[in-house]
């Protein structure tokens, strides 16, 4: 595959603020890689220097192997959809779609036929003649998206355009972007702050932190592989536990009897922090045994699966279980047993 956009230790700051800090990633030909992480992480200023709409202080942007820094935006091939839309109110959506061509000077026939294409990969054929505001918000977000491939850039970037619309509406329209996209064959680069979302659309996840790079890899392994303990505990659900760490394999909940087998570690004997998920946690019984006992705290029931909150006994700490199988049917207030699977587990101090 070749690299449809690359960037090379691109720096950025404004003020006394450091928004990117020798950001480097590229995205391959026909692959949807997420810009992930917190509001001020510097996604949005990684999409607005690779578009010409932020100046780098430093490092370098290309596009299909070819520097795009010094270009203006309209000479970089670059489709940009932003969280607003930014639709043309007093344009149908079929104008809409023509404007980006009307300006290269695309004949009429060419424009037609551009529409029409893009119209049935969109899925609205039949709202050519309506305006922006006689369709739905998921609708408008997948004009503002066609007319970013109108004019067949080399690369799309998606600015958080998810942001605006309701639950229901944001999960229809992002499996419509990933068919749209696959179907294009676009390089594409995503910036969300929602975990789930990333997961679901991504060929790879770029997890960001204080305008660096946490780490890249695919969503399968940035969730049950995670690098750092940032990663692990932005990227879904965590139990964050305090432990004292007895050898370089094994750990003691805080107060706690029990060893815990833990994989291989080089930190020093101390106080320390294990992080599991709460997949890797198992309801039993309270007669299993290497069973850590603790009491229901909670249920939170979720239609396919039910998350168990259990305040392990003496440790002042609750664990959290998911995707429970219900073998161990437990209410609120029941004793019962958990056995931590910490094959996938982090040790950190931090």
């Amino acid at each position: 595959m070749s690299q449809d956009i690359a960037f090379r230790d691109v720096c950025k700051s404004f003020g006394t603020t450091i928004a990117l800090s020798h950001f480097a990633i590229a995205v391959q030909d026909g692959e949807l890689v997420t810009l992930l992480g917190p509001s001020g992480c510097g996604k949005s200023t990684a999409l607005r220097i690779a578009a010409g709409f932020e100046v780098a202080d430093s490092g370098d942007v290309s596009i299909g192997m070819s520097s795009v820094i010094a270009l203006p935006p309209s000479k970089r091939g670059i489709g940009m959809v932003f969280q607003n839309y930014s639709l043309f109110p007093h344009l149908t959506v079929r104008e809409n779609l023509e404007f980006g061509m009307r300006v290269r000077r695309i004949a009429r026939a060419q424009r037609t036929a551009r529409v029409d294409e893009l119209l049935e990969l969109v899925r609205l054929g039949g709202l050519a003649d309506r305006y922006p505001h006689q369709v739905s918000g998921g609708q408008q977000q997948r004009v503002a998206l066609a007319r970013a491939l109108a004019v067949q850039p080399r690369v799309l970037l998606l600015d958080e355009p998810l942001s605006a619309l309701d639950a229901t509406v944001r999960v229809e329209v992002r499996d419509e972007i990933r068919r749209i996209q696959r179907e294009s064959g676009i390089a594409t680069l995503f910036v969300t702050h929602d975990q789930e979302e990333a997961l679901a659309i991504s060929d790879r996840i770029c997890v960001m932190r204080d305008g660096r790079v946490e780490q890249v890899g695919t969503p399968q392994a940035v969730y049950r592989f995670p690098s750092t303990p940032f990663v692990a505990r932005f990227v879904g659900k965590v139990n964050d536990l305090e432990v004292e760490l007895r050898s370089s394999t094994t750990v003691r909940l805080r107060d706690h009897a029990m060893e815990i087998a833990i994989p291989s570690t080089t930190l020093s004997a101390g106080e320390a922090r294990l992080l599991v998920r709460p997949e890797d946690v198992r309801l039993v019984s309270i007669r299993e045994p290497q069973a850590l006992h603790g009491v229901v705290e909670n249920l939170h029931f979720g239609g396919a699966t039910t998350a168990v909150d259990v305040a392990v006994t003496g440790t002042g700490q609750v664990v959290r279980v998911s995707d429970v199988t219900r073998a161990v049917h437990a209410g609120v207030g029941e004793a019962v047993g958990v056995i931590l699977d910490t094959e996938r587990a982090l040790v950190t101090r931090q």
